[in-house]
């Protein structure tokens, strides 16, 4: 939902019109499908990245207006919270540029942010959950100022009806409510992005589907949340209960959530937006000017403004995406479901890892996806955000297996050879991919590193805050290092 609104208040009529805008974009979408005008020749793959800002003490910095204003980078954009930024890292051919272009650019634009950051009395840190954020960290008054957001709270809230409650247990357990959406600001994450043509859509979506769960095993990177261990990834249900707008009677009735996996394989991208239009009722009902159907009747490209917004408001973990660029139209998968970080090394190898691996799950004989209930999958995800890269997940042809045997036994050669399909040789691949192989030998990645830090200082500090403080000066060392966290020292 990443573009401006106004703040105002949405009448029956702004409902009734903006219902019927998105049936007619649907229409169109389904019109445009069927005479094949999106872009297929030159796939691009894409980056976004959330990341907090903390002070000089490694304590959350409600900055982000001032930064934004140092960076003066139109790539970096405001998040949900007043303590968030993100940047949009340009679209690229997956193989352009050699072996370190990608991750040179990347860390080109981190360290000038940081540097103008660090000019307002703030740095930058890539982390799936802050450390050091508090509960009261996240009250009204930590919404960015973009009036975007706080129209969404809004919206949210007025569906609800009553205060969000969250509840995750782990080795500690969180029972809490919030009167504002801002605890989702807590999750911070990074979006992998692939555009594919219309008619590999559903296979690429599926197969990123059946993944998900290794994805988050393999990066969980989220251990602590308003001072309390919880589960390793704990993004995964705080995002689902943070974005709620089902309050206890509805969901009992089967209303389904915001912040969905879905509930099938799909066949068709259309599958998922017109879902989108028959399950869930509009937060934010702002009609365009377009008028879709004459804009494609004269021979030019829709914008689909209702189909996207609506789009942008239902937080899929593979969401799809329609978009026009150039003045072409394309569509891509959003995989969503990985948080941010630790280092850009860990998440350009989480990046190699997932294309590869989808691009070979997509030729497959008898794909995953026929072989493997989608709600194995479901199940896999929320396994894996619980246990990390200790978690045992379900694959075809192997039953319940522990994630560094799946990964290194099935999953990896098939990452290799899906990203040599693409061109990318093995002198490439092999730096890549060898991380997720090392975190997989070492039983190691950001979780486990943040949980045995915080334990052993929780021996010389008693205040488990401190202990989180200290841990979270050294997790901004260690990123700035770009070593792999599976290389990160615990004495």
């Amino acid at each position: 939902m990443g573009r401006d609104v106004p703040a105002l208040v949405f009448t029956r009529e702004d409902r009734r019109r903006y219902r019927i805008k998105m049936q007619e974009c649907l229409e169109v979408f389904a019109q445009m499908l069927r005479e094949a005008r999106f872009e297929a020749e030159r796939p691009q793959v894409g980056l976004e990245i959330e990341l907090n800002l903390v002070d000089d003490r490694a304590e959350p910095a409600m900055r982000n207006t001032e930064v934004l204003e140092a960076i003066a980078d139109p790539a970096w954009d405001t998040e949900l919270g007043r303590f968030n930024l993100e940047i949009n890292v340009p679209p690229r051919r997956l193989t352009e540029g050699g072996p370190d272009a990608w991750e040179s650019a990347i860390r080109a634009s981190l360290n000038h942010a940081e540097e103008r950051a660090r000019s307002v009395g703030a740095h930058l840190i890539m982390v799936g959950i802050l450390p050091t954020l508090r509960q009261d960290h996240v009250g009204e008054s930590a919404l960015s100022e973009n009036a975007r957001y706080r129209l969404l709270n809004d919206q949210v809230f007025a569906a609800r009806g009553e205060d969000l409650r969250l509840d995750i247990d782990g080795p500690d357990r969180l029972r809490t409510y919030a009167d504002t959406i801002t605890p989702e600001a807590a999750c911070t994450s990074t979006q992998f992005h692939l555009q594919v043509s219309p008619q590999e859509f559903p296979r690429y979506w599926n197969a990123a589907q059946a993944i998900a769960g290794v994805q988050v095993a393999l990066a969980a990177n989220s251990p602590f949340l308003f001072g309390k261990e919880l589960w390793h990834e704990t993004r995964i249900p705080l995002f689902e209960q943070a974005t709620d707008t089902r309050p206890q009677e509805i969901k009992v009735q089967g209303v389904r959530p915001r912040v969905w996996f879905g509930e099938r394989w799909i066949n068709s991208v259309f599958d998922l937006f017109e879902e989108n239009l028959r399950y869930f009722p509009a937060l934010l009902p702002l009609c365009d000017e377009e008028d879709p159907v004459r804009t494609l009747e004269r021979g030019d490209i829709p914008e689909l403004g209702e189909l996207t917004l609506h789009n942008g408001t239902i937080y899929r973990w593979n969401r799809p995406v329609y978009a026009v660029a150039n003045g072409t139209p394309h569509v891509r998968v959003e995989n969503r479901c990985l948080p941010a970080g630790p280092t850009v090394a860990d998440t350009l190898a989480n990046g190699a890892f997932y294309y590869g691996l989808t691009r070979a799950l997509v030729d497959e004989e008898r794909p995953v996806w026929s072989r493997m209930s989608f709600q194995a999958a479901e199940d896999n995800l929320h396994t894996a955000a619980r246990n990390g890269i200790d978690a045992e997940l379900y694959w075809p042809g192997m039953g319940e297996v522990p994630v560094p045997e799946l990964v290194l036994r099935r999953l990896l050669p098939l990452a290799h050879r899906g990203l040599e399909l693409t061109g990318m040789d093995d002198a490439w691949r092999e730096p890549l991919l060898g991380v997720i192989e090392q975190r997989c030998v070492t039983a190691r990645n950001g979780a486990v590193w943040q949980k045995e830090i915080f334990h052993r200082l929780t021996e010389s500090h008693p205040d488990p805050h401190e202990a989180l403080r200290r841990m979270t000066e050294l997790y901004v060392d260690y990123m700035h290092l770009n070593a792999p966290a599976h290389t990160w020292p615990t004495d």
